[in-house]
């Protein structure tokens, strides 16, 4: 079944963006889905069919958004023990391993972490975006570790998503890179858009893409002969696009240990302790991990934070490090 808003535009809301008004009219959906409804050409207005959310309403018009059920996905459970941090009827805190993908996509549609939610109860995911991505609200990527939440119905979708656009949920992440940052800390602000040379990478662009911003600090820094430098360091995202971290460390010039895709291929280095190569060559990932995730419940509105612990093959390069450091 189909849910249909009606609303009257009153002279308090003239003036307003369509997508503006309904949202401040309904609050629990979503301002990014009520404009991707406008898109898809549900919305009327005056009986009319618009989609542009940037329209603005005057006194008396007639509002009409149709909002279709959403569709159930029919992905493949996958018997995969997740690690749940967290979880109560509205939302699950899931600390993620490197080497599993979010969401079913090209290639790998049937061993991931969503496959692993359906089979670990399909019927407690939100289900309003894609329907390959039930209850996913954000991702990190594939070789990259840590804390995710997931939404269990659609109203917390709806409240997560809003929590994420306006850029209030905290996110910490730590990382291993090559060199010492200059300055040691700071904050980058670039936009980011996809490459033009590899459609599988992004890229910084002075004009063009979406705005990312990444606070920095240097925790550690690991120096002298037997080793080459590195730096742990600590992010704290205010944005979340696509490969993010990764992006704006290489744009420093000090790309994340172990990845592949933003960096050049490890090369041998004189001196080096041995079973240290051997376990910086063997990081089948990128030293990137997800430490700590802080949001507000939307339900209880108690703010709420998450922290995990690096995992063992990072945290034996880095016990290595400083034994190394000494």
């Amino acid at each position: 079944m189909e849910k249909k808003i009606n609303l009257i535009v009153k002279e308090l809301d003239k003036g307003l963006r369509v997508d503006v008004f309904i949202n401040k009219k309904e609050s629990k959906i979503s301002r990014t889905r009520i404009k991707n409804l406008i898109l898809e050409k549900r919305l009327k207005l005056n009986k009319k069919t618009i989609n542009d959310p940037s329209k603005k309403v005057s006194i008396g018009d007639i509002i009409d958004l149709s909002i279709p059920e959403p569709k159930l996905p029919s992905l493949k459970p996958y018997n995969y023990k997740l690690n749940i941090v967290f979880e109560d009827e509205d939302l699950i805190v899931i600390n993620k391993p490197a080497g599993i993908v979010m969401h079913p996509g090209a290639g790998n549609f049937d061993n991931t972490i969503v496959n692993a939610l359906i089979y670990y109860d399909k019927n407690a995911l939100s289900n309003i975006g894609d329907e390959s991505r039930p209850g996913i609200v954000h991702r990190i990527d594939k070789n990259t570790s840590g804390l995710v939440v997931i939404a269990k119905n659609n109203l917390t979708h709806e409240n997560l998503s809003d929590q994420f656009r306006n850029h209030t949920i905290s996110r910490i992440y730590q990382l291993l890179v090559w060199g010492k940052i200059r300055p040691s800390s700071g904050r980058v602000e670039t936009y980011i858009t996809r490459s033009s040379r590899n459609r599988q990478m992004m890229e910084v662009s002075k004009t063009k893409g979406k705005k990312a911003i990444t606070n920095y600090k240097t925790i550690e820094v690991f120096e002298n002969d037997k080793i080459p430098t590195f730096s742990l360091v600590e992010c704290n995202l205010e944005t979340g696009r696509t490969h993010q971290i990764r992006v704006h460390m290489n744009h420093l010039g000090n790309s994340i240990v172990g990845d592949d895709t933003y960096k050049k291929k490890f090369k041998k280095i004189r001196n080096i302790d041995f079973v240290l190569e051997k376990n910086l060559i063997n990081l089948n990932r990128q030293f990137l991990h997800a430490k700590s995730i802080g949001f507000i419940h939307p339900k209880t509105n108690k703010e709420m934070i998450f922290n995990s612990n690096l995992p063992k093959e990072l945290e034996i390069i880095l016990k290595m490090l400083r034994n190394a450091n000494k």
